[in-house]
């Protein structure tokens, strides 16, 4: 293309300067013999400028014939070539970068890393959440130390503008407040389970949880769920439930408290989801990490407190000192923001029932790793169990995109 472009250029230019010689040789032949003879007189300088070529003056006016007409043609090829080059590296897909970003092409792939991190840092707070009532029997304050320092973070977070704070009004803190209030019982509650019984039992009774959010889906947001749903939901359960039969240890605390935080995490999600139509899931959470904190502070206060301040902080220090002491809550607190904090983004990404089912087989791992770490003999009937529930969950997986599929081809 270039090399037309310039053969081009060549060709009128020639055409033009043959034009000017042309009439050049007119012009001399017509004009007066005294104006031929002279040089020029005048200049606008202050020294005169003696011109070592004479110019020829004619009283006509200099005319080129088909000069505008060849510049006119010449500019249109050349924006018909500018123009074609363009067309042609746009239909090769070089003009138009794609502007999708990676999050918009691959959702599922990023669904599945938020859920994989989820599961990944829930699994090492529960581990280290386990060692710390070991020695430090108080649930009512460590659910305290978890939210502060979980506030801690959000105020460093957006002191340093990651992520910018977004702005709070009477109408969001009436939508937040409930959430908060969930999340504090269904925490604390957590948290005396985990005190009282083994960890695969709590994780047991909170394997319920789908059909809590079910119901609630269904009752309360008046979402039809199909039966096949409901049925697909009886595998996950019960594959959870033999996979923690060999460490169940009954006791009413424990049980009575599990099903508590199932029911208060339960409306938490459903809340939440009406709640982040005005704002984004890192704030949101961020705040209720805020109330819930307020409303966590009495009982561990009035429950724990004398408890203490007379034995319960000096017994722990004398079992694993000071510095561990203070570590491990720290740590404690820190995982268990993060793994909420992801929660909460991925429970942006999907419905509340198909998060209640991510959260069953969060259980799973659980499960399998305070097996491992806590030293649990794992029986043929856990491995069958474990089994069973993934089945459950890739059964419930395809039923439900099978159902959306056909909800996109019914509109």
């Amino acid at each position: 293309m270039a090399s037309s472009i310039s053969n081009f250029s060549f060709i009128q230019q020639s055409r033009f300067s043959s034009l000017y010689k042309q009439h050049s040789r007119s012009s001399a032949s017509s004009s007066p013999a005294f104006l031929r003879a002279n040089h020029l007189k005048f200049s606008p300088l202050s020294k005169k400028i003696v011109s070592s070529k004479q110019v020829d003056f004619s009283g006509k006016f200099l005319t080129t014939p088909g000069l505008v007409e060849i510049l006119n043609r010449r500019g249109s090829d050349e924006f018909c070539i500018a123009k074609a080059a363009a067309a042609d590296a746009e239909s090769n897909g070089f003009a138009k970068p794609n502007s999708k970003s990676f999050a918009e092409r691959f959702p599922a792939l990023v669904t599945g890393f938020f859920f994989f991190t989820w599961y990944f840092l829930n699994v090492i707070f529960n581990i280290l959440n386990k060692k710390v009532y070991n020695y430090f029997p108080y649930p009512y304050f460590v659910s305290v130390v978890h939210l502060l320092v979980g506030v801690v973070y959000c105020l460093i977070s957006w002191g340093v503008g990651l992520p910018k704070r977004a702005p709070m009004n009477k109408e969001l803190l009436g939508l937040l407040t409930p959430v908060a209030f969930c999340h504090a019982l269904g925490h604390v509650m957590s948290n005396v389970s985990f005190a009282a019984v083994a960890v695969s039992f709590t994780h047991t009774i909170k394997a319920l949880e789908p059909f809590f959010s079910a119901s609630a889906s269904q009752f309360v947001l008046g979402q039809q769920i199909p039966l096949s749903l409901w049925l697909s939901l009886a595998p996950v359960v019960i594959g959870v439930s033999m996979a923690s039969l060999t460490e169940l240890s009954f006791n009413w605390t424990g049980f009575i408290s599990a099903m508590i935080s199932n029911i208060s995490f339960t409306y938490r999600s459903i809340y939440s989801k009406k709640a982040m139509t005005g704002m984004d899931s890192t704030n949101i959470y961020a705040y209720i990490s805020i109330i819930a904190l307020l409303f966590c502070l009495p009982p561990a206060i009035l429950i724990e407190g004398p408890k203490l301040m007379e034995y319960g902080f000096r017994d722990a220090i004398a079992k694993v000192g000071l510095n561990k002491f203070l570590s491990d809550l720290f740590w404690i607190g820190m995982f268990y923001h993060l793994y909420n904090q992801v929660a909460t983004n991925t429970l942006e990404r999907v419905a509340p029932l198909t998060h209640a089912v991510g959260n069953v087989l969060k259980r799973v791992f659980v499960i399998g790793f305070s097996i491992v770490v806590f030293g649990n003999r794992i029986s043929t009937q856990t491995g069958i169990g474990t089994g069973i529930a993934i089945a459950g969950v890739a059964m419930y997986s395809l039923i439900k995109a099978n159902l959306e599929e056909q909800k996109k081809k019914a509109s």
